[in-house]
Formats: structure tokens, C-alpha cells, sequence
């Protein structure tokens, strides 16, 4: 079975076909978002038909869409927190450093490479 051309990237082998997971997740975001939209703007045009047909009064249409615009944000909010929890969680289970990892790594290897560099000095 042929194997997909690989390329090392600092530390890691990385498969030059595969979007990075980062990606794929913006990309979900952004689908889910405008999943979201799509929705909104279906709902605000059923509730505009109603009132022209006057089987909504106008108050209580505008009152409606905006227990949705509200419920809608507190959702998003929500969706947006499990999304970093679940992520985060998939980042664990797969020993991928965090960018609070990274930078805690590269402010230790400062500090080293000071050390290093006050040893090296003459006394």
C-alpha cells in the first residue's frame, strides 16, 4: 500500500494533503455560524409574512425576533465555551502542547540560554 509523501516540521511529521486541525476547526466555526445566519434569516422572514398577513401583531413579531437574537447569542456564547473545552481536551489526549506549553518552554530556554551565556563569560 503506497504511503502519502511526508515532511518533518520541527519535531513532528506532518501529511502535506492533510489541512492543519486548526483549519478544519475555523472552518467548522464558520459553517456553524452561518448555519446560524441562514436560520435567522429564515425566521425574520416568516415572522414579516405573518405580520403583513396580519396573523402577528407587528409588537409581538419584533418582540419575538428579539427573544431569539438574545437566545441565539447566549447559545453562541455556550457553543463557543464547549467547542475551547472540547478542543483543549482533544489537544490533551493527543500530547499536543498548548500555546501556554510552548511559551512557558520558550521562557525557560531563555532563561538557560542567560545562564549558559553568564558561564561562558570571562571572570
Amino acid at each position: 500500500m503506497p504511503t502519502k509523501p511526508k515532511e518533518e516540521v520541527v519535531g513532528e511529521v506532518k501529511d502535506k494533503n492533510q489541512p492543519q486541525m486548526s483549519e478544519m476547526l475555523h472552518r467548522l466555526f464558520l459553517a456553524a455560524i452561518g448555519a446560524a445566519a441562514i436560520a435567522q434569516e429564515e425566521v425574520e422572514a416568516l415572522v414579516n409574512k405573518l405580520v403583513e398577513r396580519g396573523e402577528l401583531a407587528e409588537k409581538d413579531g419584533k418582540r419575538i425576533l428579539g427573544e431569539m437574537k438574545e437566545k441565539r447569542k447566549t447559545k453562541t456564547a455556550d457553543v463557543s465555551g464547549e467547542i475551547s473545552k472540547n478542543v483543549e481536551g482533544v489537544l490533551s489526549r493527543m500530547n499536543i502542547p498548548t500555546k501556554a506549553d510552548v511559551d512557558a518552554l520558550g521562557q525557560k530556554i531563555n532563561a538557560l540560554s542567560k545562564k549558559v551565556d553568564d558561564l561562558k563569560k570571562p571572570q
